[in-house]
């Protein structure tokens, strides 16, 4: 059974009290600044938000970050979303993915940037969590690899980069709608996990979009 699934997922930083305490004892002072009372002087005033920018870059590596959200959409059909509202629910969501994909025997994966990000992302969360990846899911995926395709790298080649909303925009289709991926750690910490969910979702119906327009060029 060969299937197109359309994937997006939302990731947020580490959640743990720890890490940032580590990350607050690892703070570097700029070198120009020599004098004990400076560097003291320095350390007060900027530790506690040089740690805290140090904790939300985490949301971009699947060693300390956590997947939210997870949404996917077979061929034509409406998207499945799946969401943590607590970072001891993405276990869960990586399994009702992979619950819902594995009875397929060839996938072709659909995403932007998803690659490098959503695919590696959702292999090395597994890893952490102890969750089993079915035969499916492309282990590194290539640039030539058919098992997915990449609609930022159909458009910018390998080395490039264009943003979602800039290529649906390219093409006469819908951008966003003022929020964005940078937005959602703060949007997931007020409990606006509704609102998550369904950017998610939306960024699946876009991506498919896109991807119909590359499929209409014979570049699919």
């Amino acid at each position: 059974m060969e299937k197109t699934v359309f994937i997006d997922i939302e990731t947020i930083p580490s959640q743990s009290d720890d890490l940032l305490e580590k990350f607050r004892g690892e703070v570097k002072v700029p070198g120009n600044i020599k004098k004990p009372e400076s560097i003291e002087k320095w350390l007060d005033e900027n530790r506690d938000s040089a740690a805290k920018d140090a904790i939300a870059k985490t949301s971009f590596d699947p060693a300390f970050g956590h997947i939210c959200t997870i949404s996917w959409a077979t061929d034509d059909e409406e998207p499945v979303t799946a969401h943590a509202v607590s970072v001891d629910q993405e276990k869960g969501i990586l399994e009702t993915l992979f619950d819902s994909i594995n009875p397929f025997h060839r996938i072709t994966f659909v995403g932007h940037n998803v690659g490098a990000f959503d695919l590696r992302f959702i292999l090395c969360r597994s890893v952490v969590l102890g969750v089993r990846v079915p035969e499916c899911i492309p282990r590194d995926p290539k640039p030539w690899d058919k098992t997915v395709f990449d609609t930022m790298q159909a458009w910018s080649g390998a080395k490039g980069s264009i943003s979602m909303d800039k290529l649906a925009k390219a093409l006469g289709l819908e951008g966003k709608d003022g929020f964005d991926g940078s937005m959602v750690a703060e949007a997931w910490a007020n409990g606006e996990h509704d609102r998550i969910a369904e950017y998610c979702a939306d960024d699946v119906v876009k991506t498919r979009e896109i991807w119909r327009r590359f499929k209409s060029a014979g570049l699919t």
